[in-house]
């Protein structure tokens, strides 16, 4: 398809633009991205660098769809800006897995497209503790297959967060700084708020943005953007329904 000179320089500006700056005002672009040729070049440039472009009512946003994406934040930077010196890539798929967590909170495991105005820390620990604990009653042949399937060493998840200490501990009582599960949320919860995903309520409640209404709904609850994931995690909460619904019909 061929386009005019104007319609090529309009796209390149609205894409430089996003992509400079990570999101920006829909209503000071309206003109060029009410232009569907101009949006749908636009989106080409960006699916050339592996992102997409989105909108909510108020904001344009750049978001990457792949690691390979030069806008992907690289493990080192999220180590360095969130986990600490100390941090292993392990630490960094931890959070990844409280991250579709949290996620899940909102959207009753996945099974509904509406979300939950907010969650508290407490249900989100609790939450997390439950999908650890049923990932943990696979059996292993399972777990090791998983872990060539979706290139994640659910072993180690496992004991990574069993081991974080959560002897006495509220989410009231911990913060960010203390090596324990509601610690560690904390730190999910900050990295969550700087990419604009995770509005703090006050009082330990959370509640979803609408970038993140947007990003989640129309992407990473797709199974070709989770590869699967969320499936494998709640596999065993759906097979129980399932089983629960048949029984409840004998």
């Amino acid at each position: 398809m061929e386009y005019k000179e104007k319609t090529v320089l309009s796209a390149f500006e609205l894409y430089s633009m996003v992509a400079a700056e990570g999101s920006i005002p829909k209503a000071d672009w309206a003109d060029l991205y009410g232009d569907e040729e101009i949006r749908s070049l636009a989106q080409l440039y960006a699916e050339n660098v592996q992102c997409t472009i989105i909108s909510d009512a108020d904001t344009i946003y750049l978001i990457p769809l792949s690691v390979d994406s030069p806008f992907h934040m690289s493990n080192e930077q999220i180590k360095r800006e969130f986990l600490g010196a100390k941090a292993v890539n392990l630490d960094i798929y931890l959070m990844y897995l409280a991250i579709i967590v949290f996620v899940g909170c909102f959207y009753d495991s996945y099974t509904t497209w509406e979300p939950h105005e907010f969650i508290t820390l407490q249900h989100w620990l609790e939450q997390m503790d439950q999908r650890i604990e049923s990932l943990s009653h696979r059996r292993e042949e399972e777990l090791r297959q998983a872990e060539s399937d979706y290139n994640v060493n659910w072993t180690a998840l496992i004991k990574k967060w069993t081991d974080l200490e959560g002897v006495k501990e509220t989410a009231r009582q911990q913060d960010a700084r203390t090596a324990s599960r509601a610690g560690f949320l904390m730190t999910t919860k900050k990295f969550l708020t700087v990419q604009g995903l995770l509005h703090d309520n006050g009082n330990n409640e959370f509640s979803l943005t609408e970038k993140a209404k947007t990003v989640f709904t129309n992407y990473y609850l797709e199974e070709k953007y989770n590869h699967g994931i969320t499936d494998f995690m709640y596999r065993l909460d759906h097979l129980s329904k399932e089983e629960n619904a048949h029984a409840g019909h004998q």
